[in-house]
């Protein structure tokens, strides 16, 4: 407590004057949008007025100065308390919050990015503690800097797994520049929360994890200001005991209020009481941050030299991409990699290796693991790449699909794709990642073939606005590009390619390898293919592949190490739907796979060379009878 000075009973009652202001605004915004959560913001006002207006550090009207203090409502339903802290500030118009929710307003129904003052959107509740963790460690590994960082989550959204992630994480790294404050409004959507009011219970958690747990009475500015001021070497945990709908006669702490704005009558009462309660309308000005955060340029990353392969050397893709993130990282010092203990396997332990420092362990907690890359990367801090085995992202769509509503600019790399990584089994091969990732708006989904793509692809990643997603191969495989071949996103290789070409076959990573042995074999025949490696499968390159398809009588073959749904086959089919005289045929993984060898499982599932062989034949075959 060495650093707590009790204020005075002029700021006391200025902070509790500021509290009632923001449920006034909460109710006032919820009511003329008729719809939101003003019970939610109410049980909050207390705890925003004082990080607002007493503990937080910041310049109001540049909220994403580097040097300000950061703070990520967690519990993104109660964003009109927000919106009306930053009227409150006077960084937005009050008039503004009666815009809440309309299409034609910044106000939106929880908080996103398009609003200055908003570093990452929230929402989807457990996922604002990890993106806090990542600012956090961010401020105080890599800035080095003064800024705090404080996540204000809800007691509904710590039955959530990943909010445990987190803890254990910024528990671990001794996060002691973040801040939790559980609202323990004891109220859920549809039931009470599973622990009620039993701060204890949370704070025993809270210690369990690492943390300095503290218990307040989380509607008295005094109590709080005093939890805000201890600094330990470790993360906080403020667990606030509050009630719903504080402020509200009638409704605090009842149940079936939850997300229901007041009618205009009850408002306007409601509203009348709470002023009667404010008695100074002066406001509190938030004292200006320490100036110590270092300028950062993460533009235009280039490599500090061209990749240096041998064609026809063997390399498994997974290890270019250890070596080009290495080499990346020697190009730009805000250049950071993330990884859930399969360093050795995904090879960023060569990124490890020569940037120590740089390296983030974020441990087997994949959901975490992306929200930390998320945290790290906003206000162009750093540039993230966050790798595992490409099937263990599943678990964590829910925090990619936010990481997009959150426009960050975050890179994952997903190893081991596909049957090809042989005896592990299913469990461990990525058989969803393309249907996942090209359904994520922001994303560009890199799938390249050898070392040198590879390299290429993490160069390339690096500079590319929204998610970037690079799939890499277990397989070692032959280098088929010279080392100063030029790569573009949307832009395919046509690698083998002739004037009696009969059909074109599309395949990526060990598939591709395939269609050219399956090449050589057809070419023993006297059949000619055309061999198309697409690098990006979204954006697609949708006019070369048409073009080849026209050469070669329409017949476009897809071979791919992924399950049918959403794969390469989905992405050939949508770019060339309507083209007359263009048929697909797709040979992909068709049901759960088994242990066994890679060529094995190539064999079984028909994506290997013989199988491309066949269909083939099948192709021209075919055509000829129907001359």
């Amino acid at each position: 407590m060495e650093d707590y000075h009790k204020p005075d009973q002029q700021t006391l009652q200025a902070l509790k004057d500021a509290a009632n202001r923001l449920r006034i605004g909460s109710i006032k915004a919820t009511t003329a949008a008729g719809s939101g959560h003003p019970t939610s913001c109410c049980s909050a006002a207390e705890i925003m007025s004082v990080l607002f207006f007493h503990t937080m550090r910041y310049k109001v009207q540049d909220p994403r100065n580097a040097n300000n203090d950061r703070f990520v409502l967690s519990k993104g339903h109660a964003a009109p308390v927000l919106y009306s802290a930053w009227a409150e500030a006077g960084f937005l118009q009050e008039a503004e919050l009666l815009n809440l929710r309309k299409i034609d307003s910044v106000l939106e129904g929880h908080p996103v990015p398009r609003q200055a003052f908003t570093d990452v959107a929230t929402g989807s509740l457990g996922q604002g503690l990890g993106a806090a963790c990542g600012m956090a460690y961010t401020g105080k590994f890599f800035d080095r800097a003064s800024y705090r960082v404080y996540c204000l989550l809800g007691d509904g959204e710590l039955s959530e797994g990943s909010v445990w992630e987190a803890m254990a994480f910024a528990g671990f790294y001794k996060l002691d520049n973040l801040v939790a404050i559980f609202d323990v409004n004891r109220l859920g959507q549809s039931d009470p929360a599973p622990l009620q009011h039993h701060v204890e219970i949370y704070q025993k958690r809270c210690e369990a994890f690492g943390w300095h747990a503290i218990i307040v009475d989380g509607h008295s500015v005094e109590e709080l200001c005093k939890a805000f001021g201890q600094a330990k070497h470790q993360p906080t945990a403020i667990i606030a005991k509050t009630f719903k709908g504080k402020g509200i006669s009638g409704v605090e702490d009842k149940e079936s209020w939850h997300g229901k704005p007041l009618p205009k009558n009850m408002a306007e009462q409601v509203i009348q009481e709470i002023e009667e309660k404010i008695q100074n309308k002066k406001k509190l000005s938030p004292a200006l941050p320490e100036e110590d955060a270092p300028v950062v340029n993460i533009r235009n990353i280039k490599m500090p030299s061209p990749p240096s392969y041998k064609v026809g050397e063997k390399w498994a893709t997974r290890k270019a991409y250890g070596v080009a993130l290495a080499k990346l990282g020697h190009a730009n010092d805000r250049v950071i990699a993330l990884d859930g203990d399969t360093k050795n396997s995904t090879f960023s332990e060569l990124f490890k290796k020569d940037h120590p420092g740089r390296y983030i362990e974020c441990y087997i907690a994949e959901q975490n693991m992306v929200s930390v890359a998320v945290g790290c990367a906003t206000r162009d801090r750093t540039v993230a790449f966050a790798s595992t085995f490409a099937t263990f992202f599943t678990r964590a769509f829910d925090q990619i699909r936010m990481a997009a509503i959150s426009e960050s600019n975050i890179n994952l790399c997903g190893s081991h794709c596909g049957v090809s990584i042989g005896e592990d089994g299913p469990s461990q091969m990525g058989l969803e990642d393309l249907c996942m990732f090209r359904a994520i708006p922001t994303a560009t989904v890199f799938y390249p073939s050898d070392a040198v793509a590879t390299e290429k692809a993490v160069e390339i990643a690096a500079n590319t606005k929204g998610i970037c997603f690079i799939r890499t191969s277990r397989p070692e495989n032959p280098v088929i590009y010279n080392n100063n071949e030029d790569f573009h996103i949307g832009q395919a290789k046509v690698i083998l390619k002739s004037k009696d070409d009969q059909v074109t076959v599309i395949g990526a990573g060990v598939t591709l390898h395939e269609a050219l042995a399956a090449a050589e074999q057809l070419r023993k025949e006297k059949i000619f293919i055309r061999v198309i490696d697409p690098f990006t499968i979204k954006p697609l390159d949708k006019k070369t592949i048409l073009e080849n398809a026209r050469a070669t009588k329409g017949r476009i073959i897809t071979v791919e190490d992924h399950y049918h749904e959403g794969g390469i086959g989905e992405a050939v089919c949508a770019a060339v739907v309507g083209e007359p005289g263009v048929t697909v045929s797709r040979l992909a993984v068709s049901h759960v796979p088994r242990s066994g060898k890679s060529a094995e499982l190539l064999k079984m599932f028909g994506i290997d060379k013989d199988a491309i062989v066949q269909a083939v034949k099948v192709a021209v075959s075919k055509s000829r009878n129907a001359e």
